[in-house]
């Protein structure tokens, strides 16, 4: 099926073992897959997701792009260097307040000259209202809206594609993993790859960590993808029988909130691995991941792979907690 897609991201990316932190945790044997290095600014998921969602984006003329999320999204960092790149405005609905210090993603995008505007959460429950008035501050241009975290039928196709590279890493390294796990904050990266580890004939159980809401949310976004998926694209693929697993548990004080615990696994891994995690998903996600290995919940595979949606400057903002001042 040919599906418009624009060429953004570096792939393949790899997929790495992390033998020295799966010696000293014990359990199955841990794959990273480095989606951290999709591209050196632009990094992580959400640029598989808007190779679709962009080149969708265009096809329906659009020069303004319109997206949201919280004041440190990985997301909206990605959108406004894509646009960047390409040519197009971009205007960020953040959730919050403007904070004292200009940091982390906000910063980059500043730097790229994305227009934000910083709303209340009252005022971010009614999103039409606030695409509503960003589209009055252009009304030269053709907007397109990006729903949090290119979450929609559109974007799964960034990791329903990802999931004909894992095929190909797993006979690469000659594994078989039991489990694909991620961090899943707005659906639609683990929704792309239960549909792709179906299509692809991967033979792994995909599963999520939630770092905000709950497991009912995700089960029921995601099956509304799905189903929004189904009925523009027509592939035939009933997705009605396809399991969403989320494990719940492991949000802990709220969204972009991390404990000591967590701020401790990142830095373990770093130090052991030369890998850098965030507070708010791959961190959050992989420490979960590490409770649930000691626990047996994964002791039925020789191989884990967890997904690095990437993250890294969201670090920045959170210095603080890892003792530096």
């Amino acid at each position: 099926m040919d599906i418009p897609r624009i060429e953004l991201a570096r792939l393949p990316t790899p997929l790495e073992p992390l033998d020295s932190l799966s010696a000293h945790i014990g359990g199955p044997r841990i794959w990273i897959k480095r989606d951290d290095l999709t591209d050196t600014t632009a990094s992580g998921n959400k640029l598989r997701k808007l190779e679709f969602t962009v080149a969708r984006a265009l096809a329906e003329q659009a020069d303004l792009l319109i997206t949201v999320g919280g004041v440190q999204s990985n997301h909206c960092r990605s959108t406004a260097i894509v646009a960047s790149k390409l040519g197009l405005k971009c205007h960020l609905i953040l959730r919050g307040s403007a904070p004292e210090e200009v940091d982390g993603n906000l910063l980059l995008d500043h730097l790229v000259g994305a227009g934000v505007s910083f709303v209340s959460n009252e005022k971010y429950q009614d999103m039409d209202a606030c695409v509503a008035e960003v589209k009055q501050q252009y009304p030269e241009l053709s907007a397109y809206f990006i729903p949090v975290g290119a979450s929609d039928e559109t974007g799964l196709w960034g990791y329903i594609e990802c999931c004909a590279e894992l095929r190909n890493d797993f006979l690469e390294h000659n594994i078989s993993p039991g489990y694909i796990v991620s961090a899943t904050g707005s659906g639609g990266t683990q929704g792309g790859l239960i549909i792709g580890a179906e299509h692809y004939y991967l033979g792994a159980n995909i599963v999520a960590f939630n770092v905000c809401d709950d497991e009912n949310y995700f089960l029921n976004k995601i099956r509304e993808d799905f189903d929004l998926w189904e009925k523009r694209y027509k592939t035939g693929l009933d997705t009605t029988k396809l399991p969403i697993n989320v494990i719940d548990g492991y949000v802990g004080p709220g969204y972009a909130k991390a404990t000591a615990e967590i701020f401790d696994t990142i830095k373990q891994v770093a130090t052991m691995e030369g890998i850098i995690l965030d507070p708010v998903y791959t961190g959050k996600a992989f420490h979960a991941m590490l409770q649930e290995i000691n626990k047996g919940r994964f002791a039925d595979t020789d191989d884990i792979v967890f997904l690095h949606t990437g993250g890294i400057f969201g670090n920045f903002p959170q210095r603080n907690e890892f003792g530096f001042p």
